[in-house]
């Protein structure tokens, strides 16, 4: 016999209508054209939120993402996912105390963690710590929306914190705090993350009500990476806990969330207005991109930039100093910098950004994303820039649940197809 040859790759279909003439979409292969990165593919049925990408709003659970942030809690935007409602003052009184216990309790777990937050990453610690957990699954049973029928959700949401606060001080080389239940939860994940210090000081409470709008601006977003990771994980019948593990991994990539960073990184190399436009024309005739600028759904500015613009803004009036710049144009870096400079710094980089980018991409809307903001906000309230997708995680995790919560109520196993293009063997001579 002679030795075996390989056909060249051929588009999949019945092996009798296999050929490099075969395409997606005609009688020889009937399946529908690749859609790459799942563009354009509805995935689920979802009363969770929904992205309008050509209008820039962001629904979560039917309120406008502006309605929630700075007006409820984070707690309540918990309950609001969870539940389908927002609570009253009494019952956003009991999430609020649930959630307060939830951290007491993973503070309780650290030291059975190992070396999880060893790790130089935080998103690796985040990562490993949460893989230790076990937590029951939600009693969702018709009529159950009390804090106490969430006790799992609950305890992922106030680990994820706690978790990440731990690491931050480890890598200074301080101990874990112990979680306070009587405050908010954005106000204790600062101070376990910041220090013991932070409710004395000066301006805690607007420090600690822009990460509560942050948290609940990042709550949830539609289907993307780490959303549907978790949904493909729930939709095994597997656990929470592996759920939000498997959600992490996805979160920590770059393209998904890890912009953030570079953002701050960009403006404190830019370091004062003046210098704003021609840094990104440099930028742009070396053809790199220019960070928080353009989105994957939205084709406007994005309505979680506007309302973390707004928090800076906030910060701003209430006098707060963030960390000095530390870029090398930067203006007295030294010294704490207002709120408001990084406010002015980012408003003009933005306005820069966006005429440049359709300038230079006209058939392209590019327009500021949510981490352009991010950025300034957990700066100015003290965060390290090493903790911001950690940060995105806790309060994500919210979301996450509330959609594994919702693929198990679905029932059904996520298995798309895939399109075979490699070789296949060639037919035996007659």
């Amino acid at each position: 016999m002679s030795a075996a040859t390989v056909d060249p790759p051929a588009a999949i279909g019945p092996a009798a209508t296999r050929g490099a003439s075969a395409l997606p979409g005609t009688p020889a292969d009937p399946r529908p054209p690749t859609a790459s990165g799942l563009e354009g593919v509805v995935v689920a049925d979802t009363v969770l939120s929904d992205v309008d990408g050509e209008h820039g709003r962001l629904l979560v659970r039917g309120h406008d993402i502006e309605a929630l942030a700075g007006r409820h809690d984070f707690e309540s935007v918990c309950a609001l996912l969870w539940t389908g409602e927002l609570p009253a003052a009494s019952a956003a009184a009991r999430w609020r105390a649930a959630l307060g216990r939830a951290r007491v309790e993973a503070a309780g777990r650290l030291p059975g963690l190992g070396d999880a937050l060893a790790a130089t990453d935080a998103m690796d610690a985040l990562r490993a710590a949460m893989a230790h957990l076990q937590v029951p699954e939600p009693d969702t049973r018709r009529g159950r929306r009390e804090p106490e029928d969430f006790a799992g959700p609950l305890a992922l949401v106030g680990a994820t914190a706690v978790f990440a606060a731990a690491w931050a001080r480890r890598q200074r080389g301080e101990p874990p705090l112990a979680p306070d239940a009587s405050l908010g939860h954005a106000a204790d994940f600062l101070r376990l993350a910041t220090g013991a210090g932070f409710s004395a000081e000066a301006h805690s409470a607007a420090r600690a009500a822009a990460l509560d709008a942050y948290l609940v601006t990042a709550a949830d977003h539609g289907m993307n990476a780490s959303t549907f990771t978790a949904r493909v994980v729930a939709s095994t019948r597997s656990d929470s806990v592996s759920a939000v593990v498997a959600a992490l991994g996805a979160l920590k990539g770059p393209l998904h969330g890890g912009a953030p960073g570079p953002v701050l990184a960009m403006l404190d190399a830019i370091g004062e207005p003046a210098r704003a436009a021609p840094w990104i024309a440099e930028r742009l005739a070396a053809g790199e991109r220019i960070m928080g600028m353009g989105h994957r759904v939205y084709r406007v500015r994005d309505p979680r930039a506007a309302v973390l613009e707004r928090a800076v803004e906030r910060l701003h009036a209430a006098g707060v100093q963030g960390p000095a710049a530390a870029g090398p144009h930067a203006k007295d870096a030294a010294a704490g910098s207002p709120a408001g400079d990084r406010l002015a710094l980012a408003r003009a980089v933005e306005a820069v950004a966006t005429a440049s980018l359709h300038e230079h991409r006209p058939e392209r809307r590019l327009a500021a994303n949510v981490e352009f903001y991010t950025a300034v906000v957990l700066d100015a309230v003290g965060l390290p820039q090493e903790l911001f997708t950690a940060v995105f995680a806790a309060a994500r995790v919210a979301g996450w649940l509330a959609h594994v919560q919702e693929q198990r109520a679905e029932g059904r196993l996520i298995r798309p197809a895939s399109r075979y293009v490699g070789p296949v063997p060639a037919a035996a001579p007659a």
